[in-house]
């Protein structure tokens, strides 16, 4: 296999995993997050590495706030 099918096969593949990201954040808002937060809390541990820390930091999602926008019906939406 040459270096130029090799290439095109990595483009491809990281625009598939580009869409099957976008699909799963639009419709399914909370299972991301939950996925999210369940990579990121093992990398924030006070052992880890600081390099490591930094990753689970990027990793996690943003903090929910639980304000007046968030009503009842609340699926995890960030505003």
């Amino acid at each position: 296999m040459g270096a130029a099918l090799f290439a095109q096969y990595v483009v491809i593949a990281l625009a598939v995993l580009a869409s099957v990201a976008f699909v799963a954040q639009s419709r399914w808002p909370a299972g991301v997050r939950r996925a999210r937060i369940a990579c990121a809390v093992p990398l924030v541990r006070a052992t880890r590495p600081a390099w490591m820390q930094r990753m689970g930091k990027w990793i996690a999602p943003r903090a929910m706030g639980g304000g007046a926008a968030c009503g009842p019906g609340c699926d995890g939406c960030s505003s």
